[in-house]
């Protein structure tokens, strides 16, 4: 992909959909409509400094834009500190990881492939979204969604276990989560309850997961062997060193038992019940090996308080989420269909598309002036913002032939698990498929399919509405959108000037900078409305 706009990171706030006031092109120029409709000058060029060797781009000073205030957090390569954007006011966790604590390739992949996943979440409701990543000359910055109300793993000590109504509430918002990055082609491969956080301290807060930093990118059948992830949380295949996205629901699965009973499910030995579990999590009393057998093992204790008054289903449930032979395990999907997670005998609130799915369907709702726009923004994408996607294009381009038939795109979806008509599977492809050849070539499977939140990049949409202003007169007029359709291969007859009208707020003919901001950045019908309902820890 052409890299073709600047790719300095800077946080939006996202809190509205209006487009900001522009300064005219020619600041001499005197006439009001004429300022009115000229676009703005493209953002400042920045200097760049040397390459980073970490996220390959040119390095930056964080504290040009940001102050750094009080630590949130540490982990294991991080430190994370509240952070406030100085032109803004907003604030947002810092995520700052020292360059010398990566001390050989694998490391240094490892946090590129963090910020390529967290791009690739990006938009998921349920998963901290990644504002921008910085790197200086001593470490890189991840700066993240702010996540006030603090880890659900201190919730969980602080009511020592749940009701069965309020941790089914719970597993079913994390589930989901795991839906979607298994759909969306990711295993989080370190799921506990302290990567899961509060949105705010209220007790209804949105729930976020976090720290993809084990995580990796798979493809269906692709087989992992390196022992990675926390104790007790690890699936008896992970340390067989021969695993897949299963080992997620095994963790999940580990999560589910101490909500309800507020002690994991595999130690040591009877006569070393980590208490101390429930009271810190880094006073570990038990060696790792110890529990290591236990999770080979298997076995799994009903017998003591409370789970002699916890009901059959939920303990099915566990079972099933923690059997020992992943091919058995349940899937993500067929948790959210578990009898015990369904909400007074509804169906789950699950969303039967996957987020590829709605994506394409999102696109297939758009006009051609948006799809031609969202491909030019596509080649403006740097490569750690489309690394997953282009992850998934390879999974489903099967014979590596550059482009995705129909066939394939039927194959691909099924393997991430969506049951799709023949002519649903044909809508998709029609919607994708732009130029109308029969295929889906890499450009607009990038563009149907990447997430909307790109539309938030001043310089994004100044360079797509600057390949259509072919003669920079600050307007796109009734021919220059033809030449554009034409030439993506998207003419398709419909009159132009029915697409014009759609956009052209002052009825002028044409359309200036304000009007393609507003129709790029305004939302589309949801393709699957669904109720949304509040987690609670009642």
């Amino acid at each position: 992909m052409g890299n073709c706009c600047s790719h300095g990171q800077e946080p939006s706030d996202n809190t509205t959909d209006e487009p900001a006031a522009q300064n005219p092109t020619n600041p001499a120029e005197t006439s009001a409509a004429a300022s009115k409709h000229a676009p703005p000058s493209p953002p400042p060029a920045i200097k760049q400094g040397p390459i980073g060797p970490v996220l390959g781009r040119p390095m930056e000073d964080i504290k040009a834009s940001f102050s750094l205030g009080k630590e949130l957090g540490r982990g294991q390569f991080g430190v994370t500190h509240l952070c406030t954007h100085k032109a803004t006011g907003h604030q947002f966790a810092c995520k700052t990881i020292a360059k010398r604590k990566l001390v050989n390739k694998e490391d240094i992949e490892d946090v590129r492939r963090e910020v390529q996943i967290m791009h690739h979440l990006t938009g998921q409701p349920n998963i901290v979204e990644l504002k921008g990543a910085y790197e200086d000359k001593h470490s890189v910055h991840l700066v993240m969604e702010l996540c006030a109300g603090g880890e659900l793993f201190d919730r969980i000590i602080a009511k020592g276990h749940y009701s069965e109504r309020a941790a089914a509430s719970l597993l079913r918002t994390i589930v989901q989560i795991v839906h979607t990055c298994h759909s969306m082609g990711v295993i989080h491969r370190d799921l506990k309850p302290e990567n899961f956080l509060l949105l705010n301290k209220d007790e209804n807060s949105p729930l976020k997961a976090t720290d993809f930093g084990l995580s990796v990118f798979y493809k269906p059948g692709e087989v992992f062997k390196d022992i990675v992830g926390s104790a007790y949380y690890i699936a008896p295949e992970v340390l067989r060193r021969k695993y897949g996205p299963e080992a997620d629901i095994w963790s999940v699965g580990v999560m589910l038992y101490i909500l309800l009973s507020g002690v994991p499910p595999f130690w040591a030995g009877k006569d070393s019940v980590p208490f101390t579990f429930m009271r810190s999590r880094y006073l570990l009393i038990e060696s790792e090996n110890g529990i290591f057998n236990a999770i080979l093992r298997g076995q799994i204790d009903f017998s003591s308080d409370p789970w002699p008054v916890i009901s059959p289903q939920a303990k099915d449930l566990v079972r099933k989420m923690l059997n020992s032979d992943p091919k058995q395990r349940l899937t993500a999907a067929q948790v959210l269909n578990h009898p015990w997670i369904k909400e007074d005998g509804e169906a789950p609130d699950v969303p039967l598309d996957n987020a590829v799915m709605s994506r394409l369907k999102q696109f297939k709702a758009m006009n051609k002036f948006k799809k031609v726009a969202l491909r030019v923004i596509a080649g403006c994408l740097s490569e750690e913002e489309i690394m997953g996607l282009k992850e998934m294009f390879k999974g489903m381009d099967t014979d590596n032939s550059g482009t995705i038939t129909l066939e394939e795109l039927r194959q691909g979806l099924a393997k991430q698990g969506t049951r799709l008509s023949e002519y649903e599977v044909q809508q998709l492809m029609e919607a994708a498929d732009a130029d109308g050849n029969g295929t889906i070539d890499y450009g607009e499977f990038i563009a149907a399919t990447m997430h909307i939140n790109r539309l938030d990049r001043e310089e994004h949409l100044y360079s797509a509405f600057q390949h259509f202003d072919k003669d920079n007169s600050g307007y796109i007029t009734m021919e220059e959108l033809e030449q554009a359709l034409r030439e993506f291969g998207m003419n398709d007859g419909r009159d132009i000037t029915e697409i014009i009208s759609e956009v052209d707020s002052d009825n002028d003919g044409r359309i200036n900078y304000d009007e393609f901001v507003a129709m790029m950045r305004k939302g589309n019908p949801d393709p699957n409305p669904k109720k949304r309902r509040e987690l609670s820890f009642k």
